[in-house]
């Protein structure tokens, strides 16, 4: 499809040095936005998994010293599989714990934006000016077109969907991910009769593209396919990476 540009392994920072291991995405550099994904070697990030809170609390910790020279304020969502989209503006400092929401919006620079992933989508939409947002899309929040409501949400601060970027991050593929007919139905709105394997970053991709989006790349990860790299529910994982996203203050 001409709108997807599947790419290659992208860059990971080495794991050798004081960074936390990652996923880098190329793509909104021009523009001084950092975004990344970790990966398994970074360890687990999810509150409410199994690893000790002490743990988890020192890799957010580690993410917030590495990001610090970018963005002095982390913001997180408590995510619910919706299509609720918050917007964060300045005149605070350290992690902010939002409220329910599957995606954020940082209205200035200096904003990180987190979510987190298995095999969920984290979709990464960046403007030149430096507003980005980051979205957490399952199969329920993709059926619901959350990419859409954000994409709505950014036009409303005056930023056309054509000069919008997005990447889809690491998630898990069409040829791994079946789901029941149900869903099937759901996320494809045709009738369905049996279950079948869904491409979730294909379906957020075409609603992209549906809004005007222009540029739309895809990472070439999928979370069950690497899951030497990559956390994946499928795989029965517990632990869960971080998608993160800064404009440069």
């Amino acid at each position: 499809m001409r709108w997807a540009l599947r790419l290659p392994a992208l860059t990971i920072a080495d794991t050798s040095s004081t960074e936390v291991p990652k996923e880098v995405i190329p793509d909104f550099q021009a523009w001084g936005i950092r975004a990344f994904t970790t990966t398994r070697d970074a360890g687990n990030f999810s509150l409410s998994g199994t690893d000790p809170v002490n743990e988890v609390m020192r890799r957010w910790s580690s993410l917030q010293r590495e990001l610090a020279d970018t963005a002095r304020r982390v913001a997180t969502i408590r995510q619910v599989h919706g299509t609720r989209v918050l917007v964060h503006t300045g005149g605070w400092e350290g992690w902010l714990r939002g409220e329910e929401a599957d995606g954020h919006i940082a209205a200035e620079k200096g904003i990180a934006l987190a979510v987190g992933v298995a095999d969920c989508v984290p979709v990464f939409i960046a403007h030149p000016s430096g507003i980005v947002a980051l979205l957490h899309s399952g199969w329920r929040g993709t059926a619901a077109g959350i990419t859409t409501e954000a994409v709505a949400a950014l036009a409303r601060y005056g930023l056309p969907p054509d000069e919008l970027a997005i990447h889809l991050g690491p998630a898990i593929c069409g040829r791994c991910y079946e789901v029941s007919a149900e869903v099937r139905e759901q996320l494809t709105g045709q009738p369905v009769t049996r279950p079948g394997h869904v491409d979730l970053r294909s379906l957020i991709a075409e609603h992209a593209s549906e809004t005007g989006v222009q540029k739309i790349t895809v990472s070439a990860f999928c979370t069950k396919c690497d899951n030497d790299r990559f956390f994946s529910h499928r795989a029965g994982d517990k632990g869960r990476q971080v998608a993160v996203i800064a404009a440069q203050a």
